[in-house]
């Protein structure tokens, strides 16, 4: 099978869907990959690179559609890529088309079959390709509030771990999974005082066994939301409903609560936000402020360090990737029922249930072939 890797063209995206040992992978197992020129750049990865171990590399992205049956890409396509997309075609990228409207529908004009990296699972029923980019952003939510909190930067001119004498920050982090475990664990490191909320009390007992002495785990209610916020420095936004929209869980009416200068950086932005004042922004333009508070919803976190993102997904998508091109979309999801739950749009048809919901869409559920 033809597998092509374009250059990911989202401003600030700077991963790649393959890195070379894939790439070395999957031509061992007989399959062409076509990769577009300056594919790798943003990870530090050259053509050269690639080339060393087996890839092809096209002129554009235009040839690598037209090329490849098998597109793997980071991001969800772009307007211009959804064009040279067909039936013909299997999209394996994140996707969120929950929160898009605009990109599910064109996704399904074009016939495609959408397999979401964020919404297959493994056997353990985790999400093994959404894992490691939300380590990512959760470790980032931190390094990015703490700088937000700076004066200069309209915070509360707090630093994050205090000094001998001065108290230092209260950090609020709303959701205990894999982006909110990371987000805990660097903001104790850092010294700050850590509220942890989930709403599963199984999980809520195992934080609490695992995590240091600063960090406090809270049961997560409308009520506790509000009384923890009015005592927050840093607030992080951490929550997932598996390709669904995110839950609003902090209405504008919220803020009055907070303190002025208090940082509020929501992970869950790609999902659509648990804060009803986000609003997706940019590495170039990452903040603004209202109500007093400063925000942070950068829809693309890890493409900042596109090295160590590139490196750490890439270790969970090219088995995945491996079975697509060795077995095809069909019999690849027929043998593993988690990889079966990745397919979200099919022929112009919505497959996954969230994503229908969310824009009141048929559901048409894919039952894979045995």
């Amino acid at each position: 099978m033809v597998v092509g890797i374009p250059k990911e063209i989202r401003p600030d995206e700077h991963r790649v869907a393959v890195v070379p040992a894939g790439v070395e992978q999957l031509v061992r197992a007989g399959h062409t990959v076509l990769l577009e020129r300056g594919a790798g750049i943003g990870s530090g990865v050259r053509d050269e690179d690639y080339q060393a171990y087996g890839a092809q590399i096209a002129k554009s992205a235009a040839e690598v559609f037209a090329e490849a049956k098998l597109i793997c890409k980071v991001q969800a396509p772009q307007p211009e890529e959804i064009e040279w997309l067909s039936e013909r075609h299997t999209l394996f990228s994140y996707c969120h088309f929950a929160a898009n409207r605009e990109l599910t529908e064109a996704v399904l004009a074009s016939g495609c079959v959408s397999v979401a990296y964020e919404t297959i699972r493994d056997k353990a029923g985790r999400l093994p390709l959404l894992a490691p980019m939300s380590e990512v952003a959760g470790r980032m939510s931190i390094q990015e509030g703490a700088k937000y909190l700076e004066k200069p930067m309209m915070g509360r001119g707090i630093l994050l771990g205090g000094i001998p004498g001065v108290e230092p920050a209260v950090t609020l982090i709303i959701g205990g999974g894999i982006v909110g475990t990371a987000a805990a664990k660097i903001a104790a490191g850092a010294g700050a005082n850590v509220i942890l909320m989930d709403v599963d009390l199984y999980r809520i007992r195992y934080l609490a066994d695992v995590m240091p002495a600063n960090v406090t785990t809270v049961y997560s209610t409308a009520e506790a939301i509000r009384r923890h916020l009015s005592d927050a420095d840093l607030v992080i936004g951490a929550v997932l409903i598996p390709g669904a929209r995110c839950p609003l869980l902090i209405p504008r009416s919220y803020l009055s609560l907070m303190k002025a200068g208090s940082v509020m950086v929501d992970v869950c932005v790609d999902q659509g936000g648990c804060c009803e004042t986000t609003r997706p922004t940019t590495h170039h333009d990452p903040t603004y402020v209202v109500d007093g508070v400063v925000h942070y919803c950068v829809a693309n976190m890890p493409g900042a360090v596109g090295r160590t993102s590139t490196f750490g997904l890439t270790n969970a998508t090219v088995p995945y990737l491996q079975r697509l091109a060795d077995l095809g979309w069909e019999k690849a999801a027929a043998r593993d029922p988690g990889l079966a739950e990745g397919i979200n749009t099919l022929h112009g048809m919505v497959t996954n249930r969230p994503v229908a919901e969310a824009f009141e869409m048929e559901y048409k559920p894919y039952t894979p072939r045995a």
